[in-house]
């Protein structure tokens, strides 16, 4: 059986090693691309590999990194035009923003770099946004950011803080209440949101109260849609405008 293919978040890591100056020969003997292929190979990302010894190898890599030149206007030879369509969509994306690039990709790497945020971020479903491979940051931040808005400890504390300011737990966007539409049975619920946007997410940056939004079902659906959105203003006033 043939392996999977290459989802969003590998063809960012692969475009970033490409992009590097200092990359050296693009074989399957750079110790880069070896690395590179090791990481693949750790990504939380497929439950089932059908041919272990050829997934993602240091040969796989290489060919990969040869599609992009077939896509470099810069690249004054000749690449392997085998690329994908989400190779393309990647490469334009990317292309001419590597800084923004390389900052994802790090944010990656220092994810699966992590045993016990990686093995977090495997635990996380997949949902229609994920299974379309779509967001693009790619799913293991996409993933991230739903592991830090389900951290139990933070989520309580943002909801008795709300509760001591404001003394009802509604959602920040349409304001609809679980306890008063469904009596004791919604009592102290409500969903939470991180509202920092995945192009700025950082690994390392602990989340604060603020970073985190109270949200009705239906609006935090609606709201992980497009999580370039940083704030309740920013979500409200674009349904407003509909």
């Amino acid at each position: 059986m043939r392996n999977p293919k290459w989802h969003r978040d590998e063809i960012i890591l692969a475009l970033d090693l490409y992009f590097d100056k200092d990359l050296g020969p693009m074989d399957s003997g750079n110790p880069k691309i070896i690395a590179l292929s090791e990481l693949l190979n750790r990504l939380p990302i497929f439950d089932y590999k059908p041919d272990q010894q050829t997934f993602r190898n240091p040969n796989g890599v290489t060919l990969k990194l040869s599609n992009f030149k077939a896509l470099d206007p810069n690249y004054t030879g000749k690449g392997m035009e085998a690329y994908s369509k989400l190779d393309k969509e990647v490469f334009e994306e990317f292309s001419l923003d590597i800084k923004r690039l390389h900052k994802i990709a790090n944010e990656i790497r220092q994810t699966i770099d992590n045993p016990e945020l990686s093995s977090e971020v495997s635990k996380i479903e997949n949902d229609e946004t994920s299974e379309t491979d779509s967001v693009k940051e790619g799913q293991i931040l996409y993933k991230l950011h739903k592991v830090r808005e389900r951290d139990r400890k933070i989520i309580e504390a943002k909801k008795k803080k709300v509760l001591k300011e404001k003394g009802e737990l509604k959602c920040e966007a349409c304001d609809f209440d679980f306890e008063k539409t469904y009596g004791e049975l919604g009592r102290g619920y409500i969903e939470c949101h991180h509202l920092i946007p995945l192009s700025n997410f950082m690994v390392n940056k602990e989340t604060k109260l603020d970073d985190l939004a109270l949200l009705c079902s239906n609006c935090h659906r609606m709201i992980h849609k497009d999580l370039s959105i940083s704030s309740i203003k920013e979500f409200k006033s674009r349904w407003n405008a509909l």
